[in-house]
């Protein structure tokens, strides 16, 4: 219906565009009603969101171009801004802009670095840079989860983990369920996408791969591929982030920094 009103590509896009927003929105208004407020929160999501991906769109064109050591600054800066937005999710962890960084680039970082060397992702800038950004971007998710839910699951148990430091327990022997319990659940998603890969979802890397006349058994093989490594990145990644927030939500004294309230 939208194509009877709008008959350039662009205004098409932007009008599409709009139409997925208002349904965002319409169910933000409907959790409103249930006292939960993310209307602030998606509408700066949202505009980040379309002004980012344009901007990317158009330095896409520059890229082909570009020598192939400008993949490297483009995907350092990434893990920088993976690694701000996901400790957003860790508010009141200690360090946890650090720990985000180190844990996003050891986990994307290792990944998209053995990968090329393997040969598995080409070095060419318009594929190494859309399919390490792929892994950033999951990467970043997971450590968010694994974040936020650590800090919940801490916070729901100080009383015990207290107990455990007052019989003489090792501090990170004390937060070790709980760690393994965020490592754990951030990995859901990763693994659901593998599960559900063809039946569930067919990923827009195949497809675009299809239409740019791949054989359709190889791109659905590379797509496997991709999915594999964005789990190897997010498994790092997980493993990375919560064994450095394990040492740092205690004191040198070994007392529990995170307290609810705080």
């Amino acid at each position: 219906m939208l194509k009877l009103f709008f008959h350039t590509q662009v205004q098409l896009g932007f009008a599409q565009a709009g139409v997925a927003a208002l349904a965002a929105f319409a169910v933000i208004l409907l959790a409103r009603k249930r006292e939960i407020h993310l209307e602030g929160e998606l509408l700066v999501a949202m505009v980040r969101g379309i002004v980012q991906i344009i901007a990317v769109g158009s330095i896409l064109l520059l890229l082909l171009r570009a020598p192939r050591w400008t993949s490297a600054f483009l995907l350092a800066v990434m893990i920088v801004a993976a690694g701000a937005t996901s400790a957003r999710r860790a508010k009141g962890m200690p360090d946890a802009f650090r720990v985000s960084i180190w844990a996003i680039a050891f986990g994307a970082g290792t990944t998209i670095a053995l990968m090329m060397l393997l040969g598995v992702i080409d070095p060419a800038i318009t594929s190494l840079v859309p399919v390490g950004s792929m892994l950033i971007a999951n990467t970043m998710n997971t450590n968010g989860v694994a974040l936020n839910r650590l800090r919940a699951d801490v916070l729901a148990h100080v009383g015990e983990i207290e107990t455990a430091l007052a019989l003489g327990a090792e501090a990170k022997e004390s937060v070790s369920p709980y760690v393994q319990a965020s490592f754990e659940a951030s990995l859901i998603p990763a693994i659901d996408s593998l599960r559900s890969l063809g039946i569930v979802w067919i990923p827009g890397l195949m497809a675009g791969m299809l239409l740019s006349g791949a054989r359709p058994v190889y791109a659905a093989i590379y797509q496997f591929t991709v999915l594999a490594m964005i789990f190897a990145a997010s498994g790092l990644t997980s493993l990375a982030s919560t064994l450095l927030m394990r040492g740092r939500v205690f004191s040198p004294a070994a007392q529990l920094l995170l307290q609810p309230g705080r």
